[in-house]
């Protein structure tokens, strides 16, 4: 796929740098991350080498599920900002380069929404049909056994009008009816209403969603289930990826696609590699980019990886383009999934696979998951199932970006009270001293990415295994044209002796996890160190 002059689209070739706006810089105060705080750390968002950033939901909402609970498309949440705070956040990352993705959330909205409000207000109102209202069951109760991701029915009752509406998150997230159309194009004036004032495109929450079974029947039961989180107990058969929903999304598309200057729509896909492949669109028409998640839930062992790669290589319809994931808001952070030696060498698997790469702010310092007392857990999700240990409490990967050794890490001034609890290691692990430390994971991930703009063969080459011999590692060229790379990556923590001299004779280390190698190297006796990573370039 190209722009039409030969070469790629910058989200193809480019990175994508996700904020979560709370807590990356608060500017006036509060104790809460805000757009022109952002826009203070621009020069340090340019000199990770980013294409793009990806904001987590800024438009106004009363923040039960941090703005993942809309109660106006088209505006700004104040304790974010205003318009023109945005338009010059806008301008700014423009200015230097880089483009600009908002969240789309087209599932539900707040309950605070005016057409919910509408909505609930009578059965006769016109936008009753906007959501999915349903009379009580037979015997009393909700309508069906469907379940909330944060536990509990996804059902409640509304006494005013006596029908019960769906939510499949928090009560206060009523779900849109999609089937009906002047919901898709109140949503669609939504996206038209951004990328007129000049956004480069969307990241849509949870759309395996969209559309819900027709007829309302109840879920099946869940042979496999865990018994831990609640949700896991039935098959989401009737709630997810229902096939009228790519209808929406090729909508969405084809909005995205009447605007130039390579605009993207990014989908969420928290879904099977089978069912992934689908929101590509038969004829490429739905999402550019859809997530693979698979590397946040996949153990973290060579052959496993390796098969999910190449798995993944194998099913991608013809032109699309891989997208992948290594952490967000929702999952715990991979330092502390794996640790943070281990961290280095997903970061540069991350940044190596062919395909485009989305990155959580706070990785690339190595940013651990933050412990959060009882008494100031803000996740929902965690609030509504206390004492389920399968239940991550999603703030801890929220935690505010520790900036400097100041109070507060440089996130808010003295004497303010950040939202959530800076990491226990924030005085050590910030940008500020890693900026200093030319090993540090900061200057690391800084050197790969600058790395990964400068060889084509990293940012759009072919992909293709290579069989090592030795199980903790995984091995892979990228070829583009004349240029041939090389990526081992050690997973089990062992030193290892390979014989990679089918390949070539000899390769120079173009960097290392460590950062202390470089020079020319036998390929048939290559010496691979505990936890390192290697890109080499084949000569």
């Amino acid at each position: 796929m190209t722009d039409g002059n030969g070469t790629l689209p910058w989200w193809q070739t480019g990175i994508i740098y996700q904020i979560y706006p709370l807590s990356f810089q608060d500017s006036d105060g509060d104790g809460l991350g805000d757009l022109p705080g952002i826009l203070r750390r621009i020069d340090y968002l340019a000199g990770l080498n980013v294409a793009a950033i990806w904001l987590s939901p800024v438009f106004p909402s009363p923040m039960r599920d941090f703005g993942y609970d809309v109660a106006d498309y088209t505006s700004i949440h104040p304790r974010f900002g205003t318009l023109s705070d945005f338009d010059r956040l806008l301008a700014g990352l423009h200015g230097r380069g880089m483009k600009l993705i908002l969240d789309l959330v087209p599932n539900h909205t707040s309950d605070q929404h005016p057409w919910f409000l509408e909505s609930r207000s009578s059965r006769d109102n016109p936008r009753r049909n906007w959501y999915l209202w349903r009379d009580p069951a037979p015997g009393g109760g909700p309508p069906n056994n469907w379940l909330s991701f944060f536990g509990g029915p996804a059902w409640t009752f509304d006494e005013t009008t006596g029908q019960y509406y769906l939510h499949q998150f928090t009560p206060e997230q009523p779900e849109l009816n999609l089937r009906h159309p002047a919901v898709l194009e109140a949503l669609l004036d939504a996206m038209r209403f951004w990328l007129d004032r000049g956004v480069d495109g969307f990241r849509v929450d949870v759309p395996w969603l969209l559309i819900k079974d027709a007829e309302f029947r109840d879920e099946p039961e869940n042979p496999a289930w865990d018994g831990i989180a609640p949700h896991g107990r039935l098959l989401h058969v009737h709630t997810a990826n229902q096939p009228e929903l790519h209808a929406i999304i090729r909508a969405m598309r084809a909005v995205v696609d009447d605007y130039p200057g390579e605009r993207v729509l990014i989908g969420e896909t928290n879904v099977p590699e089978e069912e992934l492949v689908k929101y590509y669109g038969a004829a490429r028409d739905e999402f550019h980019l859809p997530f693979n998640f698979r590397l946040i839930y996949a153990s973290w062992n060579a052959g496993e990886i390796q098969r999910l790669v190449e798995t993944y290589e194998a099913i991608l319809p013809q032109g699309a383009w891989p997208a992948w994931v290594l952490g967000n808001h929702d999952q715990p952070r991979i330092a502390s999934r794996i640790g943070p030696d281990a961290a280095r060498v997903a970061v540069m698997l991350l940044l190596t696979l062919r395909g485009t790469p989305t990155c959580y702010y706070g990785d690339e310092l190595g940013m651990k998951n933050g412990v959060i007392p009882r008494n100031r857990i803000r996740d929902p999700q965690a609030l509504n199932q206390p004492g389920i240990s399968g239940v991550f409490n999603r703030d801890a990967a929220r935690t505010p970006l520790p900036w400097d050794t100041s109070p507060n890490a440089g996130f808010a001034p003295e004497g303010t009270q950040p939202w959530l609890p800076l990491g226990q290691d924030w005085p050590m692990r910030n940008v500020a001293c890693q900026s200093d430390d030319p090993c540090s994971m900061l200057a690391f991930f800084r050197t790969l990415t600058a790395l990964r703009q400068r060889h084509p063969a990293l940012n759009q080459g072919d992909y293709k295994g290579v069989e090592t011999v030795a199980d903790g590692v995984f091995a892979y060229t990228r070829t583009a044209g004349a240029e041939r790379l090389l990526i081992v990556l050690d997973f089990a923590g062992c030193e290892y002796l390979l014989d990679l001299g089918a390949l070539a004779d000899g390769a120079e280390i173009l960097l290392s996890t460590g950062m202390r190698r470089a020079g020319r190297v036998e390929l048939r006796r290559l010496r691979l160190l505990a936890n390192e990573g290697l890109v080499l370039k084949i000569s």
